[in-house]
């Protein structure tokens, strides 16, 4: 099947109202807009593949800035003084077509010192003609001095539930069905980026074979589990059957896991089981995310006796935070495991 062109470049946002997840950020501009106050600094902030370029663009065309008259920097690329010192000189331009040019500066924080210390006046006095968007995913790099001239704005990271309904709608367009619980595994992947999630929706459509996406054909694809081997272990868990819980793990060792997403996704399932037992009115929304042989299995591993609880959601959780420091990520999970079925 095949795909034209990037999905994240085809359904970008191009307009406010297609912007999602940012409200807090998107009522203000277009407040300011209607007002005419406009800021001339603003900096979006924000982790990766949130948006900020994309709302710099929808922004400057709201105001009325041409395309001749955006000028768009990567300031991981143009880092120097020289470079600064060129655009300090190019500002006092007037517009081409526009009443403003906007000048979008991406990852601005990584110019150097000396490039910040240049760009400082021309963002505290700026040619009545232009606005400066900086956009950065690391503030906390940033002068205060370069802070305190901008209108910040602090993107949020979209949630889970919302990268849902995106990859599947977006599909959806491409001619294309993800299951609910592989379009749940493309968002937790993505782990809050827009651009991650359409990037894993792209590459599953282009390698399947029909036009249906599973939860096993995503999980080839960002290093997932099968759905057989989780499920696999979860029983040996509710069974207390170590010798098969730890040939589980060796088999996604094998396989070259990704070992973090298969912590993160055991945890989503044996926190299911505790949820349920504990919250029964809230089933539909608690197996919302999970295929239906992952539903049965929840369910009857919550409706009675299970070593599936929250001492072991604490243990598998101490584990994940240890795996990111050792050289063997599996040892933490294997050591979580032999811990938790010896009580």
């Amino acid at each position: 099947m095949s795909v034209t062109g990037a999905l994240y470049r085809k359904y970008r946002p191009q307009a406010f109202a297609e912007v999602r997840d940012q409200d807090h950020i998107v009522t203000v501009l277009e407040g300011a807009i209607k007002k005419g106050e406009i800021p001339h600094a603003i900096l979006f902030s924000g982790t990766r593949g949130t948006g900020k370029t994309t709302l710099a663009r929808i922004f400057a065309k709201a105001i009325g800035t041409a395309d001749l008259d955006i000028y768009e920097i990567d300031a991981a690329s143009n880092r120097g003084i020289d470079d600064v010192r060129e655009l300090k000189e190019a500002v006092h331009t007037m517009p081409y077509e526009s009443k403003q040019k906007v000048y979008i500066i991406d990852e601005v924080h990584m110019l150097t010192k000396e490039a910040f210390n240049a760009l400082l006046k021309t963002l505290e006095e700026p040619p009545e003609h232009v606005v400066f968007i900086l956009a950065t995913t690391e503030e906390e790099k940033l002068l205060d001095t370069i802070l305190s001239r901008c209108q910040v704005f602090r993107m949020h990271s979209p949630s889970r539930a919302v990268l849902v309904d995106i990859v599947t709608d977006v599909a959806k367009q491409e001619g294309f069905t993800l299951s609910p619980d592989a379009a749940d595994l493309i968002a937790m992947a993505a782990d809050g980026s827009f651009r991650d999630a359409l990037g894993v929706t792209q590459k599953v459509i282009m390698a399947s074979g029909d036009k249906i996406g599973g939860a096993d054909e995503v999980a080839a694809i960002i290093g997932a589990p099968k759905t057989a081997t989780m499920l696999s272990l979860l029983d040996a868990l509710h069974k207390k059957d170590k010798e098969v819980a730890l040939s589980a793990i060796q088999d996604v060792v094998a396989a070259n896991v990704d070992m973090k997403l298969f912590t993160r996704l055991l945890l989503e399932h044996v926190r299911a089981v505790m949820l349920l037992r504990n919250l029964p009115s809230h089933k539909d929304s608690i197996l919302s995310s999970f295929g239906t042989e992952a539903k049965v299995k929840i369910e009857e591993y919550s409706s009675g006796a299970t070593p599936i609880n929250s001492h072991l959601l604490l243990r598998l959780l101490q584990a994940s935070d240890m795996m990111t420091r050792s050289p063997l990520p599996h040892v933490a999970l294997e050591i979580a495991i032999i811990d938790a079925m010896s009580n």
